[in-house]
């Protein structure tokens, strides 16, 4: 790496620092103080178990939570490749998850929002390679939401120091 190189990557890291820049994973950081402190409420639908799956990876699993995370999802299947004779051979899933992620002890709201998403899936083969294809596409839906919520709580939260 050339020195202009080195000297460009300092100045962008020390500028990134003076703007109070903080890696979220560094020690201190919100990912490294909220992981393993975060219940996340229990699934009522498929959706909800794929998308609560993927919010406990990312945030880990815990049993004294200092803060709850609510999440509610919904989905919709939309057709998009139509035949000339009226068969849907390709179809679209939208997702939109809301969330709330509540401090336990005092009982503030500290993050929420809403994500939207979606997924595809081919409807050409069988009905067992369609159904296992939709499957597929609403488990990779729910990992996409639970990666924005993730994101979103990670980048807004304003922990106590």
């Amino acid at each position: 790496m050339s020195w202009s190189r080195r000297k460009s990557l300092l100045l962008i890291s020390l500028g990134l620092a003076a703007c109070g820049f903080q890696p979220v994973y560094a020690p201190g950081g919100s990912g490294s103080a909220l992981y393993g402190q975060v219940a996340v409420s229990a699934p009522e639908t498929t959706e909800a178990f794929f998308l609560v799956e993927n919010l406990e990876q990312r945030l880990g699993r815990s049993g004294s939570a200092a803060y709850a995370l609510e999440v509610g999802v919904a989905t919709e299947t939309q057709g998009q490749a139509i035949t000339p004779a009226n068969e849907t051979t390709r179809y679209s899933l939208v997702g939109e998850a809301v969330y709330t992620l509540t401090r336990l002890a005092d009982g503030e709201v500290v993050a929420s929002g809403e994500v939207e998403n979606f997924t595809g899936y081919s409807a050409t083969g069988s009905t067992v390679e369609t159904l296992a294809s939709e499957r597929d596409a609403r488990e990779r839906l729910m990992g996409i939401l639970a990666d924005q919520i993730t994101t979103r709580i990670l980048a807004t939260v304003d922990l106590p120091t």
